[in-house]
Protein backbone atom coordinates (compact mmCIF):
# COMPACT_ATOMS: atom_id res chain seq x y z
CA UNK A 1 0.00 0.00 0.00
CA UNK A 2 3.03 2.31 0.02
CA UNK A 3 3.32 5.23 -2.37
CA UNK A 4 4.66 8.76 -2.34
CA UNK A 5 2.93 11.61 -0.49
CA UNK A 6 0.26 9.43 1.07
CA UNK A 7 -2.27 11.22 3.29
CA UNK A 8 -5.04 9.41 5.18
CA UNK A 9 -8.24 10.32 6.92
CA UNK A 10 -8.36 7.89 9.85
CA UNK A 11 -11.66 7.18 11.59
CA UNK A 12 -12.13 6.00 15.18
CA UNK A 13 -12.20 2.20 15.31
CA UNK A 14 -11.62 -0.88 17.42
CA UNK A 15 -8.59 -2.97 16.51
CA UNK A 16 -8.72 -6.69 17.18
CA UNK A 17 -6.87 -9.85 16.22
CA UNK A 18 -3.31 -11.11 16.17
CA UNK A 19 -0.35 -9.31 14.63
CA UNK A 20 3.26 -10.35 14.04
CA UNK A 21 5.57 -7.32 13.80
CA UNK A 22 8.14 -7.16 10.99
CA UNK A 23 11.70 -8.46 11.39
CA UNK A 24 14.00 -6.53 13.70
CA UNK A 25 15.67 -3.70 11.82
CA UNK A 26 18.45 -3.43 14.42
CA UNK A 27 19.26 -7.12 14.25
CA UNK A 28 19.03 -7.18 10.44
CA UNK A 29 21.53 -4.32 9.98
CA UNK A 30 24.02 -6.20 12.14
CA UNK A 31 23.46 -9.55 10.45
CA UNK A 32 23.77 -8.13 6.93
CA UNK A 33 27.04 -6.42 7.76
CA UNK A 34 28.50 -9.50 9.47
CA UNK A 35 27.52 -11.69 6.51
CA UNK A 36 29.05 -9.20 4.08
CA UNK A 37 32.35 -9.33 5.99
CA UNK A 38 32.42 -13.14 5.85
CA UNK A 39 34.39 -14.87 3.09
CA UNK A 40 31.47 -17.12 2.14
CA UNK A 41 28.27 -15.38 3.22
CA UNK A 42 25.44 -17.59 4.45
CA UNK A 43 21.69 -17.07 4.24
CA UNK A 44 19.63 -14.54 6.17
CA UNK A 45 15.95 -15.42 6.45
CA UNK A 46 13.04 -13.13 7.36
CA UNK A 47 14.55 -9.88 6.10
CA UNK A 48 12.18 -6.93 5.81
CA UNK A 49 12.14 -4.87 2.59
CA UNK A 50 12.14 -1.64 4.62
CA UNK A 51 13.98 1.37 3.25
CA UNK A 52 16.63 1.25 5.99
CA UNK A 53 17.46 -2.39 5.34
CA UNK A 54 17.57 -1.79 1.59
CA UNK A 55 20.08 0.99 2.29
CA UNK A 56 22.40 -1.37 4.17
CA UNK A 57 22.10 -4.05 1.47
CA UNK A 58 22.86 -1.47 -1.20
CA UNK A 59 25.88 -0.10 0.65
CA UNK A 60 27.53 -3.42 1.48
CA UNK A 61 27.12 -4.40 -2.17
CA UNK A 62 28.84 -1.16 -3.20
CA UNK A 63 31.69 -1.88 -0.77
CA UNK A 64 32.22 -5.27 -2.42
CA UNK A 65 31.95 -4.13 -6.04
CA UNK A 66 33.83 -0.82 -5.70
CA UNK A 67 36.53 -1.96 -3.29
CA UNK A 68 39.38 -0.78 -5.55
CA UNK A 69 38.02 2.74 -5.88
CA UNK A 70 36.51 5.18 -3.41
CA UNK A 71 33.00 3.70 -3.04
CA UNK A 72 29.96 5.98 -3.08
CA UNK A 73 27.54 4.72 -0.43
CA UNK A 74 23.96 6.02 -0.48
CA UNK A 75 22.69 5.41 3.06
CA UNK A 76 19.16 6.66 2.44
CA UNK A 77 17.84 7.92 5.78
CA UNK A 78 19.46 5.16 7.84
CA UNK A 79 21.67 6.36 10.69
CA UNK A 80 22.70 2.77 11.44
CA UNK A 81 23.89 2.23 7.87
CA UNK A 82 25.96 5.40 7.88
CA UNK A 83 27.56 5.04 11.31
CA UNK A 84 28.18 1.31 11.07
CA UNK A 85 29.89 1.62 7.69
CA UNK A 86 32.14 4.65 8.23
CA UNK A 87 34.85 2.72 10.14
CA UNK A 88 34.22 -0.48 8.15
CA UNK A 89 34.91 1.40 4.90
CA UNK A 90 38.18 2.66 6.34
CA UNK A 91 39.18 -0.87 7.34
CA UNK A 92 38.26 -2.40 3.98
CA UNK A 93 38.87 0.33 1.37
CA UNK A 94 40.82 3.06 3.16
CA UNK A 95 37.81 5.32 2.74
CA UNK A 96 34.53 5.99 1.00
CA UNK A 97 32.05 8.71 0.07
CA UNK A 98 28.77 8.76 1.99
CA UNK A 99 25.53 10.45 1.08
CA UNK A 100 21.94 10.24 2.27
CA UNK A 101 18.48 11.76 2.29
CA UNK A 102 16.17 13.62 4.65
CA UNK A 103 18.01 14.75 7.79
CA UNK A 104 20.57 11.96 7.69
CA UNK A 105 23.63 13.96 6.66
CA UNK A 106 22.76 16.64 9.22
CA UNK A 107 22.95 14.15 12.07
CA UNK A 108 26.14 14.60 14.12
CA UNK A 109 29.27 12.53 13.43
CA UNK A 110 31.55 14.42 15.83
CA UNK A 111 32.63 11.33 17.81
CA UNK A 112 34.10 9.91 14.58
CA UNK A 113 35.54 13.26 13.51
CA UNK A 114 37.36 13.61 16.83
CA UNK A 115 38.86 10.14 16.29
CA UNK A 116 39.84 11.02 12.71
CA UNK A 117 41.66 14.15 13.89
CA UNK A 118 43.56 12.06 16.45
CA UNK A 119 44.40 9.24 14.02
CA UNK A 120 45.29 11.37 10.99
CA UNK A 121 42.31 10.26 8.88
CA UNK A 122 41.17 12.85 6.34
CA UNK A 123 37.51 13.81 6.10
CA UNK A 124 35.51 16.45 4.28
CA UNK A 125 31.79 17.22 4.23
CA UNK A 126 30.73 19.13 1.15
CA UNK A 127 27.47 19.41 -0.82
CA UNK A 128 25.84 16.68 1.24
CA UNK A 129 28.67 14.17 0.73
CA UNK A 130 31.00 13.00 3.49
CA UNK A 131 34.35 11.83 2.12
CA UNK A 132 36.79 9.95 4.34
CA UNK A 133 40.29 8.73 3.43
CA UNK A 134 42.92 6.91 5.42
CA UNK A 135 43.86 3.70 7.17
CA UNK A 136 42.15 2.67 10.37
CA UNK A 137 45.05 1.91 12.72
CA UNK A 138 45.13 -0.47 15.65
CA UNK A 139 45.17 1.24 19.03
CA UNK A 140 42.95 2.95 21.57
CA UNK A 141 39.68 4.61 20.57
CA UNK A 142 37.87 6.89 23.00
CA UNK A 143 34.16 7.56 22.77
CA UNK A 144 31.72 9.39 25.05
CA UNK A 145 28.96 7.16 26.36
CA UNK A 146 26.14 9.69 26.00
CA UNK A 147 26.09 9.60 22.20
CA UNK A 148 24.51 7.02 19.93
CA UNK A 149 25.69 3.46 20.48
CA UNK A 150 25.96 3.25 16.68
CA UNK A 151 29.46 4.73 16.94
CA UNK A 152 30.52 1.93 19.27
CA UNK A 153 28.99 -0.69 16.97
CA UNK A 154 30.77 0.67 13.90
CA UNK A 155 34.16 0.38 15.60
CA UNK A 156 33.35 -3.05 17.04
CA UNK A 157 32.72 -4.32 13.51
CA UNK A 158 35.77 -2.68 11.93
CA UNK A 159 38.59 -3.10 14.45
CA UNK A 160 38.74 -6.93 14.36
CA UNK A 161 39.58 -6.68 10.64
CA UNK A 162 42.85 -4.79 11.02
CA UNK A 163 46.26 -6.05 12.11
CA UNK A 164 47.06 -5.37 15.74
CA UNK A 165 44.97 -5.31 18.89
CA UNK A 166 42.69 -2.40 19.79
CA UNK A 167 40.45 -1.20 22.57
CA UNK A 168 37.48 1.11 22.85
CA UNK A 169 37.40 3.21 26.01
CA UNK A 170 34.15 4.87 27.10
CA UNK A 171 34.91 8.27 28.59
CA UNK A 172 31.50 8.38 30.31
CA UNK A 173 28.80 5.87 31.19
CA UNK A 174 27.47 4.10 28.10
CA UNK A 175 23.81 4.71 27.33
CA UNK A 176 21.80 2.31 25.14
CA UNK A 177 23.84 -0.62 26.45
CA UNK A 178 21.33 -3.09 25.06
CA UNK A 179 22.13 -2.07 21.50
CA UNK A 180 25.80 -2.78 22.16
CA UNK A 181 24.80 -6.11 23.71
CA UNK A 182 22.98 -6.92 20.47
CA UNK A 183 26.15 -6.06 18.52
CA UNK A 184 28.32 -8.25 20.74
CA UNK A 185 25.82 -11.09 20.41
CA UNK A 186 25.91 -10.86 16.60
CA UNK A 187 29.71 -10.66 16.49
CA UNK A 188 29.97 -13.78 18.63
CA UNK A 189 27.68 -15.62 16.21
CA UNK A 190 30.20 -14.84 13.45
CA UNK A 191 33.19 -15.97 15.52
CA UNK A 192 34.47 -12.47 16.34
CA UNK A 193 35.95 -12.18 19.82
CA UNK A 194 35.50 -9.03 21.90
CA UNK A 195 36.14 -8.79 25.63
CA UNK A 196 33.57 -6.59 27.33
CA UNK A 197 34.83 -4.95 30.54
CA UNK A 198 31.48 -3.93 32.03
CA UNK A 199 30.68 -1.67 29.05
CA UNK A 200 33.45 0.76 30.04
CA UNK A 201 36.16 -0.83 27.89
CA UNK A 202 36.14 -3.28 24.99
CA UNK A 203 39.27 -5.27 24.10
CA UNK A 204 39.41 -6.34 20.45
CA UNK A 205 42.07 -8.70 19.05
CA UNK A 206 43.13 -7.78 15.54
CA UNK A 207 43.43 -9.96 12.44
CA UNK A 208 40.16 -11.81 13.00
CA UNK A 209 37.97 -13.31 10.28
CA UNK A 210 34.20 -13.34 10.14
CA UNK A 211 32.84 -16.89 9.73
CA UNK A 212 29.57 -17.15 7.84
CA UNK A 213 26.41 -18.77 9.16
CA UNK A 214 22.70 -18.94 8.40
CA UNK A 215 20.41 -16.72 10.46
CA UNK A 216 16.74 -15.91 10.86
CA UNK A 217 15.89 -12.37 11.94
CA UNK A 218 13.60 -12.03 14.96
CA UNK A 219 10.44 -9.94 15.06
CA UNK A 220 11.08 -6.31 16.02
CA UNK A 221 10.28 -5.25 19.58
CA UNK A 222 10.41 -1.53 18.71
CA UNK A 223 7.59 -2.05 16.18
CA UNK A 224 5.71 -4.38 18.52
CA UNK A 225 5.64 -1.47 20.97
CA UNK A 226 2.99 0.34 18.92
CA UNK A 227 0.67 -2.67 19.12
CA UNK A 228 1.29 -2.81 22.88
CA UNK A 229 0.29 0.85 22.94
CA UNK A 230 -2.92 -0.06 21.11
CA UNK A 231 -3.64 -2.69 23.75
CA UNK A 232 -3.16 -0.07 26.45
CA UNK A 233 -5.75 2.07 24.66
CA UNK A 234 -8.27 -0.76 24.97
CA UNK A 235 -7.85 -2.65 21.69
CA UNK A 236 -8.11 -6.45 21.75
CA UNK A 237 -4.79 -7.38 20.20
CA UNK A 238 -2.34 -10.22 20.59
CA UNK A 239 1.27 -9.64 19.57
CA UNK A 240 2.72 -12.85 18.17
CA UNK A 241 6.17 -14.11 17.24
CA UNK A 242 8.22 -12.22 19.82
CA UNK A 243 11.36 -13.62 21.44
CA UNK A 244 11.03 -12.94 25.20
CA UNK A 245 14.77 -13.39 25.77
CA UNK A 246 15.86 -11.36 22.75
CA UNK A 247 18.98 -9.20 22.90
CA UNK A 248 16.85 -6.35 21.54
CA UNK A 249 16.76 -3.65 24.19
CA UNK A 250 13.26 -2.54 23.21
CA UNK A 251 11.80 -5.75 24.64
CA UNK A 252 11.46 -3.70 27.85
CA UNK A 253 8.20 -2.36 26.38
CA UNK A 254 6.42 -5.22 28.17
CA UNK A 255 7.70 -4.07 31.57
CA UNK A 256 7.01 -0.43 30.79
CA UNK A 257 3.52 -1.31 29.54
CA UNK A 258 2.84 -2.89 32.92
CA UNK A 259 4.32 0.13 34.72
CA UNK A 260 2.06 2.53 32.83
CA UNK A 261 -0.99 0.40 33.57
CA UNK A 262 -0.68 1.26 37.28
CA UNK A 263 -2.33 4.37 38.75
CA UNK A 264 -0.38 7.39 39.85
CA UNK A 265 2.43 9.57 38.55
CA UNK A 266 5.10 7.66 36.66
CA UNK A 267 8.67 8.38 35.50
CA UNK A 268 10.47 6.31 32.86
CA UNK A 269 14.13 6.80 31.99
CA UNK A 270 14.30 6.22 28.21
CA UNK A 271 18.06 6.68 27.78
CA UNK A 272 18.41 2.98 26.99
CA UNK A 273 15.35 2.74 24.73
CA UNK A 274 14.78 6.09 23.00
CA UNK A 275 12.82 4.53 20.12
CA UNK A 276 10.06 3.64 22.58
CA UNK A 277 9.17 7.26 23.34
CA UNK A 278 6.40 7.58 20.67
CA UNK A 279 4.49 4.42 21.74
CA UNK A 280 5.03 5.25 25.43
CA UNK A 281 3.73 8.76 24.75
CA UNK A 282 0.63 7.25 23.11
CA UNK A 283 -0.04 5.17 26.24
CA UNK A 284 0.63 8.14 28.52
CA UNK A 285 -1.93 10.24 26.63
CA UNK A 286 -4.74 8.14 28.13
CA UNK A 287 -3.39 7.66 31.66
CA UNK A 288 -5.42 9.50 34.27
CA UNK A 289 -2.22 10.90 35.76
CA UNK A 290 1.11 12.39 34.74
CA UNK A 291 3.92 10.56 32.95
CA UNK A 292 7.52 11.78 32.73
CA UNK A 293 9.74 10.43 29.91
CA UNK A 294 13.28 11.48 30.83
CA UNK A 295 16.84 11.45 29.43
CA UNK A 296 15.62 11.64 25.84
CA UNK A 297 17.78 14.41 24.37
CA UNK A 298 19.13 12.17 21.59
CA UNK A 299 15.64 12.03 20.07
CA UNK A 300 16.22 15.52 18.73
CA UNK A 301 18.67 14.01 16.23
CA UNK A 302 16.43 11.36 14.67
CA UNK A 303 14.47 11.52 11.41
CA UNK A 304 12.76 14.50 13.04
CA UNK A 305 13.31 16.39 16.25
CA UNK A 306 11.28 13.58 17.75
CA UNK A 307 10.78 15.17 21.17
CA UNK A 308 9.24 18.29 19.64
CA UNK A 309 7.32 16.24 17.07
CA UNK A 310 5.71 14.07 19.77
CA UNK A 311 4.74 17.12 21.82
CA UNK A 312 3.39 19.00 18.79
CA UNK A 313 1.18 16.16 17.57
CA UNK A 314 -0.12 15.25 21.03
CA UNK A 315 -1.03 18.88 21.67
CA UNK A 316 -3.04 18.96 18.42
CA UNK A 317 -5.03 16.04 19.81
CA UNK A 318 -5.68 18.01 23.00
CA UNK A 319 -3.12 16.29 25.22
CA UNK A 320 -1.21 18.72 27.50
CA UNK A 321 2.54 18.13 27.15
CA UNK A 322 5.49 19.94 28.74
CA UNK A 323 8.79 19.73 26.86
CA UNK A 324 12.29 20.31 28.24
CA UNK A 325 15.60 19.87 26.41
CA UNK A 326 15.68 16.17 27.34
CA UNK A 327 12.22 15.16 28.53
CA UNK A 328 8.47 15.16 28.02
CA UNK A 329 5.82 15.41 30.73
CA UNK A 330 2.47 14.15 29.49
CA UNK A 331 -0.82 14.82 31.30
CA UNK A 332 -3.28 12.15 30.22
CA UNK A 333 -6.84 12.92 29.14
CA UNK A 334 -9.96 10.84 28.42
CA UNK A 335 -10.85 11.93 24.89
CA UNK A 336 -8.77 13.09 21.92
CA UNK A 337 -9.77 15.81 19.47
CA UNK A 338 -10.51 15.37 15.79
CA UNK A 339 -7.65 17.18 14.05
CA UNK A 340 -4.96 17.10 11.37
CA UNK A 341 -1.58 15.56 12.21
CA UNK A 342 1.77 15.65 10.46
CA UNK A 343 4.27 12.81 10.13
CA UNK A 344 7.37 15.04 10.30
CA UNK A 345 8.73 12.49 7.77
CA UNK A 346 9.24 10.18 10.76
CA UNK A 347 8.03 6.58 10.68
CA UNK A 348 7.55 6.38 14.44
CA UNK A 349 5.48 9.56 14.56
CA UNK A 350 3.21 8.04 11.87
CA UNK A 351 2.63 4.86 13.89
CA UNK A 352 1.99 6.82 17.09
CA UNK A 353 -0.54 8.98 15.26
CA UNK A 354 -2.27 5.97 13.69
CA UNK A 355 -2.78 4.30 17.08
CA UNK A 356 -4.00 7.48 18.76
CA UNK A 357 -6.40 8.29 15.90
CA UNK A 358 -8.42 5.18 16.70
CA UNK A 359 -9.47 6.81 19.98
CA UNK A 360 -10.15 10.34 18.71
CA UNK A 361 -13.60 11.93 18.94
CA UNK A 362 -13.78 12.13 15.14
CA UNK A 363 -11.72 11.74 11.96
CA UNK A 364 -8.01 12.51 12.09
CA UNK A 365 -6.18 13.53 8.92
CA UNK A 366 -2.59 12.29 8.81
CA UNK A 367 -0.15 13.88 6.37
CA UNK A 368 2.87 11.90 5.22
CA UNK A 369 1.59 8.45 6.11
CA UNK A 370 4.03 6.86 3.64
CA UNK A 371 6.92 7.48 6.06
CA UNK A 372 6.31 4.08 7.70
CA UNK A 373 8.07 2.48 4.71
CA UNK A 374 11.36 3.37 6.39
CA UNK A 375 10.95 0.56 8.93
CA UNK A 376 7.52 -1.12 8.64
CA UNK A 377 6.33 -1.23 4.99
CA UNK A 378 3.33 -3.45 5.80
CA UNK A 379 2.10 -1.30 8.72
CA UNK A 380 -0.99 0.02 6.97
CA UNK A 381 -1.88 -3.42 5.64
CA UNK A 382 -1.68 -4.81 9.18
CA UNK A 383 -3.61 -1.83 10.54
CA UNK A 384 -6.45 -2.31 8.06
CA UNK A 385 -6.55 -6.09 8.58
CA UNK A 386 -6.91 -5.51 12.33
CA UNK A 387 -9.93 -3.26 11.79
CA UNK A 388 -8.37 0.17 11.29
CA UNK A 389 -10.57 2.47 9.23
CA UNK A 390 -8.96 4.97 6.91
CA UNK A 391 -9.29 6.42 3.44
CA UNK A 392 -6.64 8.00 1.29
CA UNK A 393 -6.94 11.71 0.63
CA UNK A 394 -6.97 12.41 -3.10
CA UNK A 395 -6.67 15.63 -5.00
Amino acid sequence: MQNCNMDFIIHPSNLHGTVTPPPSKSQAHRAILAQALSSNPGRIDNLSPSQDIEATLRCVDALRTQAHSLPLLDCGESGSTLRFLIPVALALCHGARFTGHGRLMERPQKPYFDIFDEKGILFRFEDGVLTIRGALPAGTYRLPGNVSSQFVTGLLYALPLIAGDSEILMTSALESRDYVTMTLDMLEKFNIQVENHNYSRFSIPGGQRYCSRDLRIEADWSQAAFWYAARALGHSLEVDGMNPVSAQGDRVIEAQYQMLSRPGECTIDVSGCPDLVPPLAAIASFRQSTTHLTNAARLRLKESDRLSAVREELCKLGVPVDETPDSLTIHGIQRLQSTQLDSHNDHRIVMMAAILATRASGPVTLRGAESVAKSYPSFWDDYKRLGGKMEEVTG
